[in-house]
């Protein structure tokens, strides 16, 4: 087990906000990841955990310090954690595009070089860092999992392939059907290579077509995010979700863009959902 070195740690809505430095086996190289401890968890009680995943160019710190999530997390008694989005350093392959490399992991365990070597942040986010925070916080084994754009792909294609691991699943403008759109395109051909058989494996579109377990998914899109829908294909998701049984909300938002003022206006309700999802 890691051993996990504090970074800084804040009061926040009578909770703790708090950034950590660890060695990731997976990832073979330093990463940091931030935990939002509410009200409850410095009470004595052991609280469920909701996973926020980042999307392109972001650290841990974007989702912590524009969201405005801390303060729904406080009223529901729900852990944060919000990892960042990609293995990072000196020795850790990267690219010039800001859609490649450092900043845009795509949550996914790449399988060529040089990429391999580092970029294993499916494992990471599925299996490592919850046994870390599972053993290091007070938190009842309870998650649920979040996402926005590039995050918002990962949160999905993680719960749809690990259904009895969440309780429920919610994106904001989440890349829904990457093997079908420019960025998803460039990473899959770039750390998985030309195979369309481990693309559909990280594809939250096609992984809903044959999802047997059906748990919570919301979905908030803004109609005028300039991605949107070339880039991210959410209709494509939920029809396919709704084809095999999913209950999905799905709220296309008049006049919002992709940034975080649109997370900031609705991550309430996002909090809500998973609050309901968890029995709290």
């Amino acid at each position: 087990m890691s051993v996990l070195t504090l970074i800084s740690r804040n009061k926040m809505f009578n909770g703790s906000h708090e950034r950590y430095r660890h060695f990731s086996d997976a990832n073979q190289c330093e990463m940091t990841f931030a935990v939002y401890l509410p009200p409850q968890a410095l009470q004595g009680y052991r609280v469920p955990v909701l996973y926020w995943l980042s999307g392109l160019t972001c650290t841990d710190e974007n989702f912590s310090t524009k969201s405005g999530a801390q303060r729904f997390a406080a009223q529901w008694g729900i852990a944060l954690v919000m990892p960042d989005t990609s293995p990072r350093g000196a020795g850790v392959a990267d690219d010039d595009a800001y859609n490649l490399g450092q900043g845009a992991g795509f949550y996914l365990d790449a399988t060529r070089a040089p990429w391999a070597a580092n970029y294993q942040m499916y494992s990471y986010i599925v299996h490592e860092l919850p046994a870390l925070i599972e053993a290091h916080f007070p938190v009842n084994g309870q998650r649920s999992i979040a996402g926005h754009s590039m995050g918002g792909h990962g949160a999905l294609q993680i719960a749809l392939k690990n259904p009895g691991r969440y309780a429920a699943v919610s994106a904001f403008a989440p890349i829904a059907n990457p093997s079908q759109t420019p960025w998803g395109q460039k990473a899959f051909a770039a750390y998985l290579g030309d195979n369309p058989e481990l693309w559909a494996q990280y594809d939250s579109t096609e992984l809903a077509k044959t999802a047997v377990k059906k748990l919570p998914v919301l979905i908030d899109q803004g109609s005028a995010d300039e991605f949107y829908p070339h880039d991210l294909q959410a209709q494509a998701f939920v029809n396919a979700a709704r084809g095999n049984g999913f209950n999905v909300q799905f709220n296309l938002r008049e006049g919002y863009g992709h940034g975080y003022y649109f997370i900031a206006t609705f991550i309430d309700s996002h909090i809500e959902f998973h609050a309901d999802a968890l029995g709290l």
